[in-house]
């Protein structure tokens, strides 16, 4: 870490707690924070918000660096102070000793270790002797969750607590450490209401000790509850923000959104029949799912993290249990146990993570497409390459994927063209129904124009298309309809023609497209 350069005179002075000042990171071929001022006091709550993408991760990660391929996480421009002096960490135990503390969504506790010794990991108390000093670290523990009003036994392992209660002791693993400025990001998305209730009362009683407070949300209704500030990224630049007692969410909205749309999109479809019904249908946090596709359509659907976008799709290609409700194709009801099923009923997928979940990046262009249809070319001799090879080869043509030839492994194509290996894979199988999670996430524009493209073909072919978009932009330039998503829950069902990026990003946000008026810190 570098030497700390005293620049003022910390909490004697007026300066903040922490300031970060122009801010730039830079990622291949994109800006991923340009010029970012941030700044948080003492005693205050901060509240971080913008659609997905606008650079909070990547704001939060400079705070608290983890290894990149090509070291450490860090800024490419831009200064850091914190209580006024400069300090720029270069790995996670840098922030650890400066008194920043990082909350995540999922606790980063070790589920078979005690409350305690989670709490004091890698630094435990010792005894004269060296042995850890079980006794005076349990001590430590429970004061230290009674000062957050916690009744969790020290003694108790991590695997036997709740959600809610993992995320308080990680407040107390953060004050153990002294920590100044407590990072909490998306700590509530897996939390019953009455949950967050008491972490937003551990919450306010820390800013009391003039704690600083980094809250990052997508639900705007926390946010207006729990933040004093509340500031707005957007395309990795901060675009507006203020007191949350002179804002309305329809304001943090409009900057969350504020970029101009393209419209441009297919020309409207005649509806045709059902190709996709799904009725009541619950399973995996989703919960009574209703909408139908069209043969012909493309049905967009958006909505923040974790609102069930892709828990959706799972249930919908067996990937996860359905518990209740039904889904019919052409009007017939289907049981969709697995995957396998899925295809027998004419479902594609093509999944978000490509790699994790749907190349084998060992294999070849070939393998790879034929995949799912290895039966069609097994003989008794063996592998009828000749045909695999045709199949493989018809689909390199009409995608056009860059390749040397079709025994080329996937691990040595671009993102764009493993995409288009993957989309290939699922088209060569003639599905009814395509799902697409994310179907441009990490492609160049030329790809996604061109994947743009043939998605409006295959609609105008007559298949229906589920396509799950972070994007608006893509949503609106695509979309026949679009099916708004909130805690595992669809929200709204909206044809295009009648929704607007603002429309859609309160339904996300709020579950409701009500007004939101002003609302107190």
């Amino acid at each position: 870490m570098d030497e700390s350069i005293d620049v003022g005179k910390g909490r004697e002075s007026n300066l903040p707690l922490l300031q970060m000042a122009k801010i730039t990171k830079r990622f291949p071929g994109v800006m991923a924070l340009d010029r970012v001022d941030f700044e948080v006091h003492a005693g205050e709550v901060v509240g971080l918000v913008g659609e997905n993408g606008a650079g909070k991760t990547t704001l939060l990660e400079i705070l608290n660096p983890h290894p990149a391929p090509t070291g450490f996480f860090t800024q490419d421009e831009g200064e850091i102070f914190l209580h006024g002096k400069r300090i720029r960490p270069k790995r996670p135990i840098d922030a650890h000793r400066l008194g920043i503390a990082i909350i995540h969504q999922t606790p980063n506790l070790i589920p078979s270790l005690t409350v305690a010794e989670n709490i004091f990991l890698g630094r435990e108390p010792r005894t004269r002797t060296g042995l850890i000093d079980d006794r005076q670290m349990k001590s430590e523990a429970q004061k230290l969750l009674r000062s957050i009003q916690s009744p969790i036994s020290p003694g108790l392992r991590v695997a036997e607590l709740g959600a809610a209660q993992q995320q308080i002791v990680e407040l107390a693993k953060a004050l153990s450490v002294n920590a100044r400025l407590i990072v909490i990001d998306e700590l509530t998305s897996a939390l019953s209401e009455h949950e967050v209730i008491h972490i937003f009362e551990v919450i306010r009683d820390l800013k009391t000790r003039g704690l600083g407070i980094v809250f990052v949300s997508h639900r705007l209704e926390e946010i207006f509850q729990i933040a004093d500030r509340i500031v707005v990224l957007r395309d990795g630049k901060r675009v507006g923000g203020g007191s949350v007692s002179q804002l309305t969410m329809e304001q943090v909205v409009q900057w969350m959104v504020g970029r101009q749309i393209d419209w441009t999109r297919s020309s409207s479809q005649k509806r045709e029949h059902p190709l996709l019904e799904v009725q009541n249908l619950s399973g995996s946090g989703i919960k009574e799912a209703n909408f139908t596709l069209h043969q012909g359509e493309i049905l967009g659907i958006t909505g923040l993290v974790g609102a069930g976008r892709t828990r959706l799709a799972d249930l919908l290609f067996g990937a996860r249990e359905v518990i209740d409700g039904k889904i019919m194709i052409d009007g017939l009801p289907v049981k969709i146990d697995n995957p396998r099923d899925a295809i027998s009923a004419q479902i594609g997928y093509v999944p978000e993570d490509r790699h994790a979940r749907g190349l084998v990046l060992s294999m070849t262009i070939t393998e790879n497409i034929a995949l799912p249809q290895m039966d069609r070319f097994q003989r008794w001799i063996g592998l009828d390459e000749k045909s695999e090879g045709q199949l493989a080869s018809r689909f390199l043509r009409q995608l056009q994927i860059a390749t040397p030839g079709l025994s080329q492994k996937v691990i040595a194509l671009s993102g764009g063209n493993q995409q288009k290996v993957l989309l290939a894979r699922w088209l060569a199988l003639k599905p009814k129904i395509l799902i697409l999670d994310e179907p441009t996430k990490g492609v160049d524009v030329g790809t996604k124009s061109e994947i743009h493209r043939l998605m409006k073909d295959l609609a105008k072919e007559g298949m229906g298309i589920l396509m799950i978009s972070s994007e608006l932009p893509e949503i609106f330039q695509l979309s026949h309809r679009i099916l708004v998503m909130a805690e595992g829950r669809i929200v709204a069902d909206l044809p295009v023609e009648q929704a607007n990026p603002e429309k859609v990003m309160l339904l996300a946000a709020t579950g409701s497209a009500g007004q939101g008026g002003s609302h107190g810190s």
